[in-house]
């Protein structure tokens, strides 16, 4: 498994990490709205509609919603601040839903607009976020400080839950996560925000703001995982799809990001870019 995971790892991010620097804004906003779309599909399995052509349907729905963001991102540029607002209360209402559960998870669990609802505010405000971070001034270094914090507190805490995690996180959402794994992902939290302030030389003013958008995105990246984890718990399903040999499918890599973003976006846009 590890073996799979790494070597999934090893291929895809320098892809990815590629794309990311090569492609312009409206080439990129393709690249994320495919992945976007692709998990939708995976959501699909949430709603219960896992058979041709029923599948079909929450993805199409989700190609409307990344349409009219797409109209927002580039005409209605004011609106962005006032959905990244939005987005960071929908992750709030989640954390409640997640610490609770499974208490009142029968007011969702079964059903399909519900979960679609969360679907839209889970994927679509990503989205929108990625291609506003990806179109400001500095937008690739923000990015890349974005996908260090998330890529290394996940790190963190998959190999320190590993060697050290007994202590269940949340066992009826998450049975695998620890308090371990979750410190491991505040060590390596600090570890890459001091890279960033040395390799991007920030200034000693901007030190402490930057430590609390990074602890808090990461606080944030781990509820996505959580949300996701309880969504599959909810649907009886281990993985969301097997299209990323040792990661699952394509929410299973993109969980933590979902939440992260609109969160970190939010921010930057406090913090003035």
């Amino acid at each position: 498994m590890l073996k799979a995971r790494f070597l999934t790892a090893v291929v895809l991010i320098p892809v990815f990490i590629a794309l990311f620097v090569t492609l312009p804004p409206r080439g990129f906003a393709i690249f994320t709205g495919l992945i976007v779309v692709l998990g939708a599909f995976e959501w699909s399995q949430f709603l219960g509609l896992n058979n041709f052509p029923r599948s079909l349907f929450f993805p199409f729905l989700m190609i409307a919603c990344l349409f009219l963001s797409l109209f927002l991102l580039f005409h209605h540029y004011l609106a962005i601040p006032n959905i990244m607002i939005v987005a960071f209360i929908w992750w709030l209402f989640v954390a409640v839903w997640v610490l609770l559960y499974p208490r009142g998870s029968n007011a969702w669990d079964k059903s399909i607009i519900i979960k679609g609802v969360m679907g839209i505010m889970t994927l679509t405000p990503c989205w929108l976020a990625l291609n506003f971070l990806r179109d400001l001034p500095h937008g690739l270094p923000i990015l890349f400080i974005l996908l260090a914090l998330i890529w290394g507190a996940d790190t963190g805490a998959y190999f320190a839950g590993k060697a050290v995690g007994k202590h269940k996180l949340l066992p009826n959402v998450s049975p695998g996560k620890t308090w371990e794994g979750f410190l491991g992902a505040m060590l390596s939290t600090l570890i890459v925000i001091g890279f960033v302030i040395y390799f991007f030389k920030i200034s000693e003013n901007q030190w402490l703001p930057l430590l609390i958008l990074g602890y808090v995105t990461v606080i944030f990246s781990i509820l996505g995982d959580l949300f996701e984890s309880m969504l599959k718990r909810a649907a009886g399903i281990k993985d969301s799809g097997k299209i990323l040999p040792g990661h699952g499918g394509i929410l299973d890599r993109i969980d933590s990001l979902t939440s992260a973003t609109p969160v970190f976006a939010l921010g930057v846009i406090l913090l003035g870019g």
